[in-house]
């Protein structure tokens, strides 16, 4: 099937792992993510047999291999400095929110700017989005995941 993009926004805080965790636990509750079964992977909202829990989804062989084409296939917010691992997301740093969209303070209007920070499959991005008036409005989370 070959990767899938995604992309979300949630409302700013100033933990970006907390924003992570809870926009994982809203997606997973809502059943937006692909659960392989059969030959084509389909939104887990159409089995109401799903995992229950999101242990036992990643104990499933076919998410192990596939993965959920979703948030759900990351896991934690790098600190500054920390190196990108697999299932990490990387905050988009001052340094190249001012390289590729000409200021640190992201809004919406950025985002084709910083889109394609997010290059590596099984990897995410997140960035802090700006009000007009310079305020932190929203989390920009996006990434590539699945096989």
């Amino acid at each position: 099937m070959g990767a899938s993009g995604w992309s979300y926004f949630v409302s700013y805080q100033p933990d970006l792992d907390a924003a992570l965790d809870a926009l994982r636990d809203r997606i997973f509750a809502e059943g937006k993510y692909w659960w392989a079964r059969g030959e084509t992977p389909n939104s887990a909202s159409d089995y109401p047999n799903r995992p229950a829990t999101m242990k036992e989804l990643f104990n499933d062989e076919w998410v192990q291999e596939s993965g959920t084409h979703s948030i759900l296939d990351v896991y934690r917010v790098l600190d500054e400095g920390e190196r990108p691992e697999f299932g990490t997301v990387e905050p988009v740093s001052a340094a190249e929110a001012l390289r590729h969209a000409g200021t640190e303070r992201l809004t919406r209007e950025h985002l084709a700017a910083i889109d394609g920070l997010a290059e590596q499959r099984w990897f995410g991005r997140c960035a802090v989005l700006h009000d007009a008036e310079g305020k932190p409005e929203e989390i920009y989370f996006w990434g590539f995941s699945g096989d």
